[in-house]
């Protein structure tokens, strides 16, 4: 039987939409690194990037291998592991009798898993001492939605870029702001547009990517979060 790999994605826009990239990393079962990519998509959104890295690392691993994927997007993850068949029942509409976004990339995806073991976890981003492998895709995805230049061992790019120090959100009072609190979700006069307002604070969105202050959030049935998140199921 071959050898399992150890492998993890992650995408990244800044602006949402904005200039976006993913990225993936891979190891061996004992967690060392064997190689890693990461590619620009222009401007996208934050689901397009996490779908997309997902979609390609999928491409650059070996099928008959089993893998693990460590994703911190709860959207991609679920989209694929849990909604994806009931998506297919209703003619690709979600719940709400919309259309599916990010169609053919779930297709995609989709198509790429079948026959192959994978086995995928979740894990939280941003974390002290967190997981490794995905700060590392975190941060080239990062990197690479700023320059927009494709990098990696596939591109004789050998070293990945240094994972940035987790931060957390602090309230004046010294404790921890959760994404959903009225405050996290609270705006400037003007600031509303479309449903939409600018977070005053940093936080979540139930996909399960950080939105920073100042970005563009909307109310979904779980708090605050990105506007295309509203209506995920």
């Amino acid at each position: 039987m071959n050898e399992r790999i150890i492998a993890a994605c992650d995408g990244a826009s800044k602006g949402n939409p904005g200039p976006a990239a993913w990225a993936w990393v891979v190891a061996d079962e004992q967690g060392h690194l064997q190689r890693w990519e990461a590619g620009p998509l222009g401007t996208a959104t934050n689901n397009v990037a996490e779908l997309t890295a997902l979609l390609e690392l999928l491409r650059s691993t070996d099928p008959a291998v089993p893998v693990e994927v460590r994703m911190d997007s709860q959207y991609a993850m679920n989209a694929v592991t849990k909604w994806l068949p009931g998506w297919k029942r209703n003619g690709w509409k979600t719940s709400a009798g919309k259309p599916v976004a990010n169609r053919e990339l779930v297709v995609g995806i989709d198509a790429l898993l079948s026959g192959r073991s994978v086995d995928f976890r979740y894990v939280p981003a941003h974390q002290v001492d967190g997981d490794p492998l995905n700060a590392l895709a975190d941060q080239a995805a990062s990197e690479v939605a700023v320059s927009q230049q494709a990098v990696g061992t596939a591109h004789g790019t050998a070293d990945l870029p240094i994972p940035a120090p987790a931060r957390s959100t602090k309230s004046r009072a010294g404790g921890s702001r959760s994404a959903g609190s009225a405050e996290a979700g609270s705006a400037r006069p003007g600031a509303r547009s479309g449903g939409t307002i600018k977070a005053k604070f940093a936080g979540r969105c139930q996909c399960g990517k950080p939105y920073a202050a100042k970005d563009l959030i909307a109310k979904n049935p779980n708090g605050w979060g990105h506007p295309e998140c509203r209506a995920l199921v």
